[in-house]
């Protein structure tokens, strides 16, 4: 079990691990790996519903689709670019969960091993979710000032692949960031 706790603490770094490419937006203080694959999990879920996939299995292939940035940081898109032979997510994941108990290790290596293959309809859901996540995101930072987010918005909402994914991001760019607390609090015009 040591090798389970030294995980638990190595996957706590991802709550301090910054989301790098939005300092080229110029968003001083960046959400966490870990803020943001928490919404992704949400997001996952309920494309995969809406897409007739199993909702839970979505859901934890998100959890763990960024899980690899506790040993190489959230390297963004244009770091990438001059990264020579990335390393690869499953290899990582065989790292980290080595030393665990057979049968957990060999659930975490399948996990992420289906999440890059892109081929079950709950890793397109929850691939989906990462793009629509960080689409929304980026429309958070534009609603507080951050302009150069667009650009982020407008690749994630370009990269999204199923009907339902597609629909939900339409309608977030038709919602207001802070629409659900006018809702909440029954202001006039909120549906």
């Amino acid at each position: 079990m040591k090798a389970v706790a030294r995980f638990l603490f190595e996957a706590g770094t991802l709550k301090q691990t910054k989301r790098t490419g939005w300092w080229m937006a110029g968003v001083k203080d960046p959400e966490s790996v870990a803020d943001h694959s928490w919404r992704t999990s949400l997001i996952a879920a309920i494309i995969a519903k809406l897409e007739g996939a199993d909702p839970a299995r979505a859901a934890f292939l998100a959890v763990w689709h960024d899980s690899q940035e506790t040993r190489t940081g959230d390297v963004n898109h244009l770091g990438k670019k001059y990264t020579e032979g990335e390393a690869d997510p499953r290899d990582i994941t065989a790292d980290q969960v080595s030393g665990m108990p057979e049968g957990l290790a060999q659930v975490v290596q399948e996990l992420v091993a289906e999440y890059e293959a892109k081929e079950s309809l709950e890793a397109v859901c929850a691939r989906d979710a990462d793009k629509l996540e960080c689409m929304i995101q980026g429309i958070e930072y534009r609603d507080q000032g951050y302009v150069n987010a667009q650009r982020w918005i407008d690749n994630s909402h370009g990269r999204i692949v199923t009907k339902s994914g597609q629909a939900i991001a339409d309608t977030v760019l038709e919602t207001g960031s802070l629409d659900w607390l006018r809702a909440a609090m029954g202001e006039k015009g909120c549906q």
